[in-house]
């Protein structure tokens, strides 16, 4: 006769169990990894075999910008989700703390590293004296990143405070200032170009923070059947955002590609290289979206659709990473 202590097999089974939320919240870390060393690693392999040099700092820019592109997606997308929360029926009164105050902080503190970037004539200080913060007030380009460190700012002071609804004014700056230094007034139309990036840039924000916040709150709701009603509206608005988002992108690289050469130049330049993989990650989310959609119609439980959404997430998280590397390549044409 044999005898076994239950307390060691107990033992063994809870050591072999995983706790739930383990495997995706990996996933997660593993795909912020990768999306912190896209800009760090992307300006090399993009610019091989180009011709093109890489401008000094290109990764340490690049990874600024995604910081600064995220942290502003974050706020935007609760206060956006927020809205939508009103006309959910029998919500559930729980919904998850606001990161926006320490996105708008991450925010600051990468418009504050863009600005010395600047100040030191678009080169990475060596040191704090090499920074001339008085040669901000003397150009454009400088005003327009003293902006933007100041509204994110505000911004931070806003969403920790009792009214976090009154952030959305220096968003709003944020956006307009970044649409601004996009399109130097040495450009062909430069206002038609900022005014496509306005667009482009209010619309990724929705939609990333959108979701990131949408996917939290149905995590708060447990399975509610509001959930799935929260994850509707919010589908139907991104389909919108969707389309604008890939209207304004089009158009964009046709002004900076034409028609004749956009084919020679999406392989044989950086740019070109870094957009084709955005319009891949475009094509993987918009799928991912459909995917989604199509469950919460058809499935048997609408609440299933979140699988998909979440992959969604993670893709538009390195999707954000791809967008600050090509803000910090060389335009291949310009006007």
């Amino acid at each position: 006769m044999t005898l076994t202590n239950p307390t060691s097999g107990t033992t063994a089974a809870h050591r072999g169990a995983r706790r739930p939320g383990t495997g995706p919240a990996v996933a997660v870390l593993v795909l912020v990894a990768l999306a912190a060393l896209i800009p760090l690693l992307g300006p090399s392999p993009a610019l091989h075999h180009t011709g093109e040099a890489a401008a000094p700092g290109t990764g340490g820019i690049a990874l600024l910008r995604t910081v600064l592109f995220a942290a502003l997606a974050v706020p935007v997308g609760e206060l956006f989700v927020r809205r939508l929360l009103r006309s959910v029926p029998n919500a559930p009164p729980a919904v998850p703390r606001g990161w926006s105050t320490a996105a708008n902080s991450a925010g600051f503190v990468a418009a504050l590293g863009l600005a010395c970037v600047v100040a030191t004539g678009n080169l990475i200080p060596d040191s704090l004296a090499a920074i001339d913060v008085g040669s901000l007030y003397e150009s454009r380009e400088g005003k327009l990143a003293l902006l933007e460190v100041n509204a994110f700012l505000a911004a931070a002071l806003c969403a920790a405070s009792g009214r976090p609804g009154t952030q959305v004014w220096p968003l709003a700056a944020i956006v307009v200032a970044e649409a601004l230094r996009a399109h130097p007034e040495t450009e062909y139309t430069p206002l038609i170009g900022s005014g496509l990036t306005l667009i482009h840039l209010v619309c990724a924000s929705l939609w990333v923070g959108g979701l990131l916040y949408v996917l939290r709150t149905m995590r708060a709701w447990r399975g509610s059947a509001a959930g799935a009603v929260l994850l509707g509206l919010y589908a139907r608005v991104a389909a919108v955002l969707l389309v604008a988002i890939t209207a304004t992108g089009v158009c964009s690289s046709l002004r900076r590609m034409p028609p004749g050469s956009i084919l020679e130049q999406l392989t044989d330049t950086a740019y070109g290289r870094v957009l084709l993989a955005k319009v891949i990650l475009m094509a993987g989310v918009a799928a991912l979206a459909l995917w989604a959609r199509i469950r919460l119609a058809r499935a048997a439980d609408p609440l299933s659709a979140r699988a998909p959404a979440r992959a969604e997430a993670y893709v538009l998280a390195l999707l954000v990473a791809v967008s600050g590397l090509l803000t910090a390549l060389p335009v291949p044409i310009r006007w």
